[in-house]
């Protein structure tokens, strides 16, 4: 298989410092100090440095500028959270049940701005509750939250959206909170309360003990789909976050040289994505035979000339996540003519089901359609996960682009598409864009603003 490297020119910065005869002073301290951080900053990177006669780089990602590509993007606004906690409040009518209780994590932000990003779970409960309530104009949401007594000052400063005053139930230490959370259900609870499907085993329990003529069920489907289909502010923040990861690698990959590693490829990603005005990015960085191990193998391998290096990218915007899948080249590199062609079949299965997505159909015939188009290039035995999962408030959320699914797609339901090959000990290629389905039933990518798909391994 032939191969072979190209060079790039290396810029290196060169200093020193002068010593002064004069007396020590405040400012020759702080030079001497400034001196020694920068030494020890540049003697890893010199002992990093690639031979003569091989693609050569620079030692920072100092090109990428801070470029914040989603500058004009908000938060989403009070009146859609409105809207959501009323759609929750039919469907508990509509069940005959009493009340919805989830804890701090997507599905408390969804209904009521409470993410884990602002309130780490304990074991202490802090609960979002929210009950059915009459209002002039027919039901309305009634929002509480249990909190511990010592924290109510920090619980109030969250910033609950509600139509209404939000109620908040304080428990101190020697009481029991679920006996005070019950204080906002009917007298004589003999109903439905259902939690959330991610809620911890000890809170549903809780309930259990604390409301014994109660039923405490978790939220079924019908609560769950509430989230599942996005609205359009929900679609243009994610568009935004996907736009500016696929940025942020492209970014990342025109510094790649030969003999970086892993880890700092990786740091440099996480970087990059901040750069661009995201939060809570990260990378999943594999070079070489490592991407056959679609998450990774532990160790910390170095880029060699004609590897892929596989970037598995995700980061939020405004509680909203990105997730990009780019396997590329080295800039100017050569790569073997197998792995370039499993490159253009998981491109091709990744085109291919794109097309077969759109409302109507069932989510295992979308990973049916690029399972189909591998193997008839004999790689079908080497793509070994589903095809793809519902992303919004959570990276990996309902529903699955999986085989054996009958869920049907419906407009505003936003998914990812990764195909890929993995040979282990020999090469893996990933590539993934997420998508959403139009009102008109069409599958459009959340990375089209910026291009779409990759176009080759040295175009991603």
């Amino acid at each position: 298989m032939k191969q072979y490297s190209t060079h790039d020119k290396v810029d290196e910065e060169r200093g020193g410092c002068r010593k002064s005869g004069s007396t020590i002073t405040n400012v020759t301290r702080l030079v001497v100090l400034i001196s020694f951080l920068a030494l020890i900053n540049f003697v890893p990177w010199f002992f990093e440095r690639p031979s003569k006669g091989r693609i050569q780089r620079s030692n920072r990602l100092g090109v990428v500028p801070w470029n914040n590509h989603c500058a004009h993007t908000s938060p989403i606004d009070k009146f859609e959270y409105y809207r959501r906690q009323n759609a929750l409040v039919e469907k508990l009518l509509a069940l005959n049940a009493s009340a919805y209780i989830a804890e701090p994590g997507a599905s408390a932000t969804f209904f009521g701005n409470i993410s884990q990003t602002n309130w780490k779970l304990s074991e202490r409960p802090l609960l979002l509750i929210i009950t059915p309530s009459e209002a002039l104009e027919g039901p309305l949401a009634k929002i509480s939250v249990l909190t511990p007594k010592f924290e109510a000052t920090r619980a109030k400063s969250l910033l609950v959206p509600s139509e209404s005053p939000v109620q908040y139930i304080e428990w101190p230490e020697d009481a029991n909170p679920y006996e005070l959370a019950s204080s906002v259900f009917p007298h004589t609870v003999t109903g439905t309360i259902y939690v959330d499907s991610s809620i911890r085993k000890f809170i549903a329990d809780g309930f259990e003990l604390a409301l014994p003529n109660a039923t405490i069920l978790s939220a079924p489907e019908t609560i769950r789909e509430l989230r599942e289909r996005k609205s359009k502010a929900e679609i243009d923040l994610l568009k935004c976050a996907n736009e500016a990861t696929v940025l942020a690698i492209r970014a990342v990959h025109q510094q790649l040289y030969v003999g970086i590693r892993e880890s700092r490829a990786r740091a440099w990603a996480a970087f990059a994505l901040a750069s661009f005005g995201l939060e809570n990015g990260g990378c999943l960085t594999l070079f070489g035979e490592n991407a056959a191990l679609p998450h990774g193998s532990g160790t910390d391998r170095a880029l060699n000339a004609s590897d892929f290096a596989l970037f598995d990218c995700t980061a939020s915007l405004h509680g909203y996540y990105s997730d990009v899948t780019r396997t590329v080249a080295l800039p100017g590199s050569t790569i073997p003519l197998e792995h370039h062609d499993i490159w253009k079949y998981v491109r091709a299965a990744q085109t291919t089901a794109l097309r077969a997505a759109r409302a109507g159909v069932l989510t295992r015939s979308v990973d049916g359609a690029a399972r189909q188009l591998l193997g008839s290039e004999g790689y079908a035995t080497y793509f070994t996960h589903r095809l793809g999962h519902g992303i919004g408030l959570e990276v990996h959320e309902d529903p699955y682009l999986r085989g054996g699914s009958d869920v049907v797609i419906r407009s505003g339901h936003t998914f990812s598409d990764e195909p890929g090959i993995y040979i282990e000990g020999q090469v893996g290629v990933r590539l993934e864009d997420c998508f959403v389905i139009r009102e008109d039933g069409a599958a459009i990518l959340l990375t089209e603003g910026v291009g779409g798909q990759s176009q080759s391994p040295w175009a991603p």
